[in-house]
């Protein structure tokens, strides 16, 4: 055999492993037009929808956590004014405390006066 026969041979062995693996390659090329990309596609679409419903989900929960904060908001104004109240009522009662004593005391005086006259 001279280098021609064996270079044709050799190319001709290469060829068929090329054939081989087009025929290999074209069956996966089907598998994955006919089910696999289908079956993907599905796959991807169906967690999309669930993604949707979970931000709209999470959408509404942070809708609800922003009127609970306005409300707890509210809460603290409303608690800040009846401190300040609260404060006012106690230096009345204690003014009024005070003037209940002084008037007490005015009186006992008087009374003692009274008594010594």
């Amino acid at each position: 055999m001279n280098f021609a026969t064996v270079a044709n041979i050799c190319t001709m062995v290469l060829c068929v492993a090329v054939l081989v693996q087009s025929v290999r390659m074209m069956r996966s090329l089907k598998a994955v037009k006919e089910g696999a990309l289908t079956d993907v596609v599905n796959a991807l679409d169906k967690s999309t929808g669930q993604a949707r419903t979970v931000l709209s989900e999470l959408k509404k929960a942070l809708l609800e956590c922003a009127n609970m904060a306005r409300a707890i908001e509210d809460g603290r104004k409303m608690a800040d004014e009846l401190d300040d109240m609260v404060e006012i009522a106690n230096s009345s009662a204690d003014r009024l405390m005070e003037a209940a004593s002084l008037a007490n005391r005015s009186a006992a005086a008087a009374d003692e006066q009274r008594m010594s006259a």
